[in-house]
């Protein structure tokens, strides 16, 4: 007997057949006991659907009417799935974000949530109610509908679990857990029991595509128990906790993230003075682009070679943005390469460990692979590399800090 919410992405309720296997299993839960609250994404396809009327109708769509259009997606899912869920006899009602009063602010197409009512849904739950709720939608002080932006869903449904002190937040994918790493990449990759919030966030940060970092955030600001589950498979999944376990379940390593939309500049021969960095990641803030690596080389006639990383997307905006840094600073020019990757290694494991990081480099050495910026954190190294060594690096780490063994349980067995 407890309190779930539990979050349905695209692909799980991509088609009617889908949204009925949902209903299904939503009921299977309501019938062991269980309160259910259910958030729930556009089918997919959807959302693509909706930007390209958008863009037919205005070249940069407002932010407040893309909201209004974009929250329709959610929609048309809920009320379906209530639907579905009332055919079987299981009392449901839908509500949009709106309805809930998911209060967020006012920026659109990018809102944080504020505030979330939680009265009526637990008034419902009271009545023996299943509720559905619109995910990635809420509404501003002023009533203006809002969109939480990407990873929108899972934010919903990890806030109501806060909101509403649920036992576990429930995120149903097309994958059954999270791995050590990608199994497209690695055959041997191995489902993990449980992560701690801290290993996620640095996965998702790394390029971990299971959950979005957004989500994981939050999960782990209100210590709300993620568990990522598949929709059409039964399994235990992966529960994302705040609990480390003991020494002996922890690894030194616990998975390896990597993402392939990285890119690098490189301005060259800046002054070595203080406040550089600023004159140069000021601008590039203000072009709204995101960095993410950054090293600074010093020479012996008073300049710097200053690198940085940015996701590929954002490759040529930069560069335009580095042209006339390089002017203003007289700097001798820049590179850029948009041929790198970065994969990283994460485990709260190696708080407790030396010689992790070294470890990794000479596994990356054996392969011949050079290693071209580095950043670390406490339970994180990651490394840039060029982009045709990611799979090698991937597999060879994962081989080295044996992920594909089952781990030693408490009592040695």
């Amino acid at each position: 007997m407890a309190l779930i919410v539990q979050k349905f992405g695209g692909t799980s309720v991509g088609t009617s057949e889908r949204i009925q296997s949902v209903a299904d299993k939503v009921q299977g839960f309501r019938e062991q006991g269980h309160d259910i609250v259910v958030v729930v994404s556009a089918m997919s396809g959807e959302t693509n659907r909706l930007v390209a009327l958008a863009q037919s109708m205005q070249a940069e769509p407002s932010p407040r009417e893309m909201d209004v259009l974009l929250s329709t997606g959610e929609q048309v899912t809920m009320a379906l799935l209530s639907m579905a869920l009332i055919e079987r006899g299981c009392p449901a009602v839908s509500y949009t974000g709106s309805q809930v009063a998911i209060v967020t602010d006012d920026v659109h197409t990018k809102a944080r949530i504020t505030h979330i009512g939680t009265e009526r849904i637990l008034n419902d739950l009271r009545h023996g109610r299943v509720v559905v709720v619109a995910g990635f939608q809420g509404r501003d002080e002023q009533g203006n509908i809002t969109t939480l932006g990407r990873g929108g869903s899972d934010t919903t449904a990890v806030a109501l679990a806060a909101a509403l002190k649920a036992d576990e937040c429930q995120i149903y994918t097309d994958v059954d857990g999270v791995y050590t790493t990608d199994p497209r990449v690695v055959q041997d990759a191995r489902r993990l029991d449980r992560i701690t919030f801290e290993e996620m966030l640095e996965m998702a940060s790394q390029g971990s595509k299971v959950l979005q970092l957004r989500a994981v955030e939050f999960a782990g600001k209100y210590n709300v128990n993620l568990r990522v589950l598949h929709t059409f498979q039964d399994g235990p999944g992966t529960l994302i906790t705040l609990d480390e376990g003991s020494a002996m379940e922890s690894p030194v390593v616990s998975g390896i993230a990597f993402n392939r939309d990285e890119a690098k500049l490189t301005i060259k021969g800046v002054p070595d003075v203080p406040g550089v960095a600023t004159r140069i990641l000021g601008p590039i803030s203000k072009a709204s682009i995101e960095v993410d690596m950054i090293v600074q080389n010093a020479a012996e006639d008073n300049t710097a070679d200053f690198t940085f990383t940015v996701h590929r997307n954002d490759y040529r905006r930069a560069v335009a943005v580095v042209e006339q840094i390089v002017a203003d600073l007289d700097a001798r020019g820049y590179e850029g390469d948009t041929k790198i990757a970065k994969v990283s290694i994460v485990g709260v494991g190696m708080r407790s460990h030396v010689g992790v990081a070294n470890q990794m480099f000479e596994a990356l050495a054996e392969e011949g692979i050079n290693i071209q910026i580095i950043s670390t954190s406490e339970i994180k190294v990651a490394v840039v590399i060029a982009e045709k060594y990611l799979e090698l690096a991937v597999r060879a780490l994962h081989t080295v800090f044996e992920l594909d063994r089952e781990p030693i349980d408490d009592e040695g067995v």
